[in-house]
């Protein structure tokens, strides 16, 4: 029920137009139903003119890959969008704007065939004025959009999807030639307490005629109940042409509703833009009251209480629907994160939807938007968004790389900035995935990113996001360290928390444990929070796609068992009975609801089909399910039918499936789930608004065939492979003072680590982060002796098998190379040693892992 009424409200914050004398006023206009789409480049296709009979039928959220189901490549290049919609003559004399949530990644707009503008980004979303370039009656809206990796583009890499397409909502909006502007309010509280605050509001106003404007601002705050609590306004002229701010400060609001992840109260700001007594804009700004405070001793405040916060890092993809999700499926995401007692989202590692922002507002998640700085570990030829390194190698790259930061950077605090469920914003995550050389000024570029935060929103502290290499640590107001920074950086000296510690790779049902991995548990006093990784699986490039299952909940939206734990930990909820193996005799179908209020694309709905014996209990046998649209509107991703099998991606685990289903068509669906042998079941699904379904006339996208792209082997200039394990996180048994395990794999001879040999093993282990094909393991060590050990390899750090033995060396040597001929594949590589006699060295210098 919570979530419904959250996405009405969501519905009628962004589709906001005021009731009776102000519903001519501002218009915004939703227009995701309708789209033709083609894959590929295509001249001249933003002609008025231009032939798409042949296109595909889509709606938004699309993205070019659908469906998507988690393997290790997507489409990547171009494709078209066009769009046409209908200019009413109300509108004459108005102003019109396009306005995109997101589009992925390099988009040129076309309204009746000229350039209205172009975006690059993918992440943030942005505003086209389309005044001059529309007329009454019908138009026509061409993208030509592409996501192709760019060197001067970020983000440079990681280990996430980049599907290009229009992912997110698109707008029009229709005002007067005055008005106020796209996120154009900015609304802080700076002075705060229990027993008062006082609000201040900075309103961004345009007047796009070529006169002078007399405007008078009228402002009103109402909380959470709709009660008016201050109201204010104040006048200033406006050349034409140009944008003014109107800096507007309220009386004390006595006793404010604090928003806290306990109580999340929000307020409203209605702003009301006149000229003498005619009323030309209504702007509508939801925020909330509070204050933080970071402290490197003593960790984390809220509305002046200590708070620790914990949570997990979260992507935005969706099985089936890849990137291109809903506002509803959105806050479902949220919901299951607060569900499992958890406070804090990451928002890994791009700025997210605003309908995620708002849905943390509304549930009491803190929020830790993230800039899209980023790449990862793999070293390729950029092609796959595996990069060169985060900050371009090539001097030429530079300057327009870092534009783009900032740009991204400037429209992500724009745009998110009246939430008050973000704590703080993020500059980048892990950039010292860079050439080493590089690093002076990858630590530069982080502390002028942070100036630029501190303008763009001097109420907010910043964020360095994985930042346990390369001192960067120091580069921002506070350090998020991830996987084994939690263990090398004890008390700092700089406010931090743990942005990251280790999941494991494993899929539904999972191991009812924690993932603990490299966190240490104790919540110091100078530590502020942690973050799981990660709350859901994700679609990689990485290990064929493999690397993504690392969620609590898997890509579907099922929760594995570490979920149960930790709702368990959090919240004192005992797990369910766990589904044995049985004889199945009968399907069950539910869903998260059964009425979708909109036919826009911002609701959906999540079916789960589970397997059940005759007594109607659940059992984890997994036979082939097929859900089908046997009438009325709505599709799955792979259009009105979609199988489930344990042995295809599109996966069944545990006696259970899961699939969003969305409808762009009022009406009645009635929806059957099958498996040969055993009893249907049936749901039926209403949906309002218009237009109405027509059984063979309304139409639908095709049905698409699912195929499981497999991505190309990087190429290495080595014969061995690329090098995997440089700064890449450890653990060990134990480590004796200044010899850490850090230093087993700084490419440094004189540094070294030693076992600390207190509880009888001596071990040494690296994550190298991804599922690689091992070729080459060289070992140097301190001196020349007979080392005896064993090296082993693990895809999720439980189960070992060995990889190269040394137990019974009677040679001595300094060096070792240890060849692999049998290809074997993990993500976590130990080494073990065995003590050859007294004095006997358990250690080494340095480590270097080579392989595919």
């Amino acid at each position: 029920m919570r979530t419904n009424l959250i996405l009405l409200y969501l519905v009628a914050i962004i589709t906001f137009s005021c009731d009776n004398k102000e519903d001519s006023i501002r218009e915004k206009v939703n227009i995701n139903r309708e789209w033709k789409y083609i894959q590929g480049d295509f001249k001249g296709a933003e002609a008025v003119d231009y032939d798409d009979t042949k296109w595909d039928y889509v709606n938004i959220p699309h993205c070019f890959s659908i469906p998507y189901f988690q393997t290790g490549f997507w489409y990547s290049g171009y494709g078209w969008y066009r769009k046409y919609f209908v200019i009413p003559e109300k509108w004459d004399g108005k102003q019109v704007f396009v306005e995109f949530e997101g589009a992925f990644r390099d988009a040129e707009i076309f309204v009746n065939g000229k350039l209205a503008g172009t975006h690059q980004s993918g992440y943030t979303g942005f505003s086209l004025d389309i005044t001059k370039l529309i007329t009454t009656g019908k138009n026509v809206l061409a993208v030509r959009l592409n996501n192709l990796w760019n060197s001067q583009l970020a983000p440079r890499g990681g280990d996430h999807i980049f599907p290009g397409g229009i992912y997110r909502d698109v707008y029009l909006v229709a005002t007067n030639s005055t008005h106020i502007t796209w996120y154009g309010t900015f609304v802080t509280t700076p002075e705060v307490s229990k027993e008062k605050a006082v609000v201040n509001i900075k309103t961004e106003v345009k007047n796009e005629i070529d006169e002078v404007k007399q405007l008078e601002l009228r402002t009103v705050i109402y909380d959470s109940e709709n009660k008016e609590v201050d109201s204010f306004s104040s006048s200033l002229k406006i050349p034409g042409g140009e944008t003014i701010v109107f800096d507007q400060t309220g009386k004390e609001i006595s006793s404010p509703k604090l928003w806290h992840p306990d109580t999340p109260n929000l307020y409203k700001v209605i702003s009301e833009l006149y000229i003498g007594k005619q009323l030309i804009d209504v702007y509508k700004t939801t925020f909330g009251i509070r204050w933080m405070e970071w402290s490197p001793t003593n960790g984390f405040f809220l509305n002046g209480e200590h708070y620790y916060f914990k949570g997990a890092n979260v992507h935005q993809d969706h099985a089936g629907w890849a990137s291109a999700v809903t506002n509803a499926a959105l806050i479902r995401d949220v919901q299951l994160i607060k569900d499992a007692g958890m406070d804090f989202i990451r928002g890994s590692h791009y700025p997210h939807d605003p309908a995620f922002s708002f849905a943390c507002d509304s549930f009491g998640i803190l929020l830790l938007q993230e800039n899209n700085f980023w790449s990862c570990g793999i070293r390729g030829d950029g092609g796959w968004y595996t990069g060169d390194g985060a900050y371009p190698p090539k001097e030429e790259d530079r300057k327009p790389f870092e534009e783009s930061v900032k740009a991204s950077l400037e429209e992500m605090i724009r745009i998110h900035r009246n939430h008050p469920s973000i704590l703080a914003w993020s500059m980048c995550n892990e950039p010292f995935f860079s050439k080493e050389e590089l690093y002076p000024r990858v630590r530069e570029f982080l502390s002028e990113l942070t100036d630029v935060s501190h303008i763009l929103d001097p109420s907010r502290k910043v964020v360095v996001g994985g930042v346990q290499r390369a001192e960067m640590d120091r580069t921002a107001d506070i350090a998020g360290y991830n996987g084994d920074g939690a263990r090398l950086y004890i008390n700092p000296g700089v406010p931090n928390f743990v942005s990251e510690y280790r999941s494991t790779i494993e899929d539904r049902p999972g191991t009812y444990a924690p993932g603990w991995g490299d966190l240490q548990q104790e919540q110091f006093s100078w530590r502020c929070g942690q973050s799981i990784w990660c709350a859901f699986d994700y679609g990689t490039h990485i290990g064929g796609g493999k690397f993504g299952h690392m969620g609590m909940i898997d890509y579907y939206r099922l929760p594995k068992r570490m979920w149960y734990w930790y709702r368990n930990e959090y919240k004192q909820i005992p797990p369910p009975e766990w589904p044995e193996y049985g004889v199945p005799a009968k399907l069950e179908l539910t869903a998260s609801k059964t009425e979708l209020k909109e036919t826009d694309g911002t609701d959906d709905i999540h079916l789960i089909v589970s397997v059940l014996n005759k007594d109607g209990k659940q059992i984890s046998n997994c036979p082939n399910v097929t859900l089908s649209v046997e009438s009325g509107p709505g599709i799955f991703p792979t259009g009105k039918q979609i199988t489930f099998s344990a042995d295809s991606d599109i996966a069944i685990r545990d006696g259970k499936a899961a699939i969003e289903f969305r409808s762009y068509y009022g009406g009645t669906t009635k929806i059957r789930a099958y498996s040969p042998g055993l009893s249907d079941a049936f749901i039926e699904i209403k949906t309002k608004g218009s237009p109405k379904f027509v059984e063979g006339k309304s139409i639908e996208p095709a049905d698409i065939l699912y195929k499981a792209y497999k991505i190309p082997k990087l190429e290495s200039n080595s014969e061995d492979g690329l090098e995997l394990s440089y700064l890449k996180p450890t653990r060990a048994s134990g480590e004796q003072l200044d010899h850490s395990a850090c230093l087993g794999n700084d490419k440094d001879l004189k540094t070294f680590w030693l076992a600390d040999n207190e509880n009888g093993e001596s071990w040494w282990q690296v994550d190298l982060e991804a599922i690689k094909t091992i070729t080459k393991v060289n070992v140097y060590f301190p001196k020349v002796s007979n080392y005896r050990y064993f090296v082993s390899l693990s895809e999720n750090g439980k189960d070992w098998k060995i990889l190269f033995n040394e137990e019974r060396n009677q040679l001595a040597y300094k060096f070792k190379s240890l060849q692999s001929q049998n290809g074997e594949s993990g993500r976590f590589l130990r080494i073990y040693f065995i003590p050859s006699g007294s004095g006997s060295i358990l250690g080494f210098s340095d480590i270097q892992v080579f392989g595919d």
